[in-house]
């Protein structure tokens, strides 16, 4: 499995980019795509929405299932990746780049060090 190690990871296939400023980007993982199919739909959260650590934050639907997103950290929404609306096959494409799916401000920045690193993740996703 060919993970960027410069993200963190959720057992629940999320991932977060960390930016300055206690921000971050989440998006799905490529495992987590690739399971759930072609994604015809992304549901995400509006500017300024709050949510807890391991809150359900929006829904990805595809061919196959709907499932929810789950926020990584205590965060408030600073955007939602628009262009999911016109394109959520973007998640399919590339999944840790363009088909991000929201921008966050973290709330509690200790709940970083809770998340997993890349090797971590692999070993959740192969099981």
């Amino acid at each position: 499995m060919n993970l960027p190690e410069n993200l963190k990871y959720t057992s629940d296939h999320e991932w977060i980019k960390l930016l300055d400023n206690d921000e971050a980007i989440v998006g799905i993982t490529d495992f987590a795509q690739q399971s759930l199919g072609d994604i015809t739909f992304v549901e995400t959260p509006e500017e300024g929405d709050r949510f807890d650590k391991g809150a359900s934050f929006g829904v990805v639907e595809s061919v196959k299932a709907a499932s929810d997103l789950y926020m990584p950290v205590d965060a408030e929404v600073i955007e939602g990746n628009a262009a999911l609306e016109e394109a959520p096959e973007l998640v399919n494409q590339a999944a840790f780049e363009e088909g991000w799916i929201v921008k966050i401000k973290l709330l509690d920045p200790s709940q970083k060090e809770g998340l997993l690193d890349a090797a971590s993740y692999a070993e959740i996703a192969k099981a």
